[in-house]
């Protein structure tokens, strides 16, 4: 798989498909409650804003079933070509469509829901397309969003000097970035001042330990985005080496744990 010019910070390459693939698998309980309590259907029509390769899009997908359609929509051709052959594989009623947030095709009125993960936290005015959506959005439509509340708090015990250092470049570089990593505390007020009714909130957390799945799910993005943040001059060779070197430290150490991000959910209804 071929690097791709226009696709977000972490990159579209095979090994961030893995991890991508990867942190579906641990955040996919949460997704599914959420779902539930969205009262996500067979039938409707619902968006999947920043569908990347499409993980959730295809569950969603049997959700709706072949009377109802999701929406798939992200900006890296790489993601949606590999949504496109999954969809043709598995025969979902699948819309893709390869374009930003501000050029999405959608009939004003037409959805029944909105998931959103990780999707307003890479981009630069998430109150405009929450906006547009709330057009979008049928009376009685849900809006699912998952979004990180705090980065910062991700952490290790024991602290590792190294690790740490790395952390910190990582924030660096989301805190350069026009759009707000932490966009997930903004949420309730921005659905709130575009028509959309609040009507649950959740903190998201994890704390894992080196044998949860949930801790694959720090380490994988450890080892694909450290090196990443040499080129942006945030950290050198030795040290992402230092710091790789103590994620495998840490998994090995009796009774570490990793805090990852914070996270929010918030779920709104268009009345």
């Amino acid at each position: 798989m071929e690097r791709e010019d226009n696709s977000y910070i972490l990159g579209t390459e095979r090994e961030e498909l893995h991890r991508l693939g990867l942190q579906h698998q641990v955040w996919a309980g949460e997704s599914r409650q959420a779902w539930k309590t969205a009262e996500f259907s067979e039938g409707q029509t619902i968006l999947d804003l920043g569908c990347g390769p499409g993980f959730c899009t295809m569950e969603l997908a049997y959700i709706v079933g072949q009377h109802g359609k999701v929406i798939g929509v992200d900006k890296s051709k790489v993601f949606t070509d590999f949504l496109h052959q999954q969809s043709l594989h598995h025969g979902l009623n699948i819309d893709i469509q390869n374009v930003d947030f501000d050029n999405m095709d959608i009939v004003e009125s037409s959805l029944d829901g909105v998931y959103s993960r990780w999707a307003l936290a890479w981009i630069n005015n998430p109150e405009q397309i929450v906006h547009n959506l709330s057009k979008a959005m049928k009376s009685g439509a849900v809006f699912v969003a998952h979004e990180y509340y705090d980065w910062a708090t991700l952490q290790t015990e024991p602290s590792l000097p190294g690790l740490n250092k790395g952390i910190a470049a990582a924030l660096r570089s989301f805190l350069e970035q026009e759009s707000n990593i932490n966009i997930g505390k903004k949420l309730p007020q921005i659905f709130y001042e575009n028509d959309l009714e609040v009507i649950s909130v959740r903190p998201l957390s994890k704390l894992a330990a080196p044998h949860d799945l949930a801790w694959q799910w720090p380490k994988s993005f450890f080892h694909v985005y450290f090196p990443k943040l040499i080129d942006k001059g945030l950290i050198s060779k030795a040290e992402v080496e230092a710091a790789l070197n103590d994620v495998e430290e840490l998994e090995y150490k009796n009774g570490s744990t990793i805090l990852c991000p914070h996270m929010i959910e918030v779920i709104a209804v268009k009345p």
